[in-house]
C-alpha cells in the first residue's frame, strides 16, 4: 500500500485524466441480467408446484383408513412368486407408490404407479403426471395427463374443474397445513429395510411384506 501511495505522489505532476462517467443504461442492463439469472423461470416454478401438489396427494392417499388393507393385498407371502396381473390390487400399488415417494424413493414410486396406471388407476396416472412435471419432463407429464383425461375408458375422467380444485387444495395445504401426516420414522425404516434387499438399479420392485403392512396399520391407526 505504501509503495502505491509513493508512486501516486511521484506522478502527481502528470495531467490527471477526467473521471470516467457511470453508464447508467449499461449498469441497469447488468442488474437486469443478474436478476433474470436469480429469478426462477416458469419451468422451475411449475416443477416446484407440481412436486408440492404430488406430496399433498401422496399424504392424502397414505392417510386413508383402508390404505393398509390394499397394500396387504399385494404383500408377499409363503410360496408366492412375482406379482401377477390377477393378484394386483390397483389401489395397493397406488398406496405403495405414494409411500415410496414420501420416503425418498421416487424411481420406485414411479414403477408402482405405472403398474397401477396400466391397470386403470386415474389417481396413479395423475401422480405420474405430477412426478414427471416436477422433474421438468414435460413430454412424459403430458402423456400421463392425456391418459388421465382421455385414454381410460372404464370410468368417467375428471374434468378441468376437478383438476383445478386439486391445485387449489394443494395451495391451501401449503399455506395452512394438513392433518394428513408424512410417514413416521418407523414406517420409513421399514421401507429402507425393503430397499436394502433390492439389488442392481435400486428400484424397489419387490412386494411389500407383512412387517411393512403392520407398520402402515399402526401409522393410519395413530392419526
Amino acid at each position: 500500500m505504501t509503495a502505491t501511495i509513493d508512486t501516486l505522489l511521484t506522478e502527481a505532476r502528470l495531467p490527471v485524466s477526467a473521471p470516467r462517467t457511470f453508464d447508467v443504461a449499461s449498469g441497469l442492463r447488468r442488474l437486469a441480467a443478474d436478476a433474470s439469472r436469480r429469478t426462477p423461470t416458469t419451468e422451475v416454478t411449475r416443477a416446484a408446484q407440481a412436486g408440492q401438489r404430488l406430496g399433498v396427494v401422496c399424504r392424502w392417499v397414505l392417510n386413508e383408513p383402508d390404505a393398509p388393507s390394499h397394500v396387504a393385498k399385494i404383500a408377499e407371502g409363503p410360496d408366492q412368486g412375482p406379482l401377477s396381473e390377477e393378484e394386483l390390487d390397483v389401489d395397493g400399488a397406488l398406496v405403495f407408490g405414494c409411500l415410496l415417494y414420501l420416503t425418498t424413493h421416487p424411481e420406485s414410486a414411479q414403477f408402482w404407479w405405472q403398474l397401477a396406471a396400466g391397470a386403470g388407476s386415474r389417481a396413479a396416472a395423475y401422480c405420474l403426471h405430477l412426478h414427471h412435471l416436477s422433474l421438468g419432463e414435460s413430454r412424459r407429464a403430458w402423456h400421463w395427463l392425456h391418459q388421465l383425461t382421455h385414454s381410460m375408458a372404464d370410468t368417467t375422467p375428471p374434468d378441468a374443474a376437478f383438476l383445478e380444485g386439486l391445485e387449489i387444495f394443494a395451495r391451501y395445504v401449503r399455506d395452512n397445513g394438513s392433518r394428513a401426516l408424512a410417514p413416521t420414522r418407523r414406517l420409513e425404516g421399514e421401507v429402507d429395510r425393503l430397499a436394502a434387499r433390492t439389488p442392481g438399479s435400486g428400484v424397489i420392485v419387490a412386494r411389500p411384506d407383512r412387517q411393512l403392512v403392520a407398520r402402515l396399520e399402526e401409522f393410519t391407526a395413530g392419526r
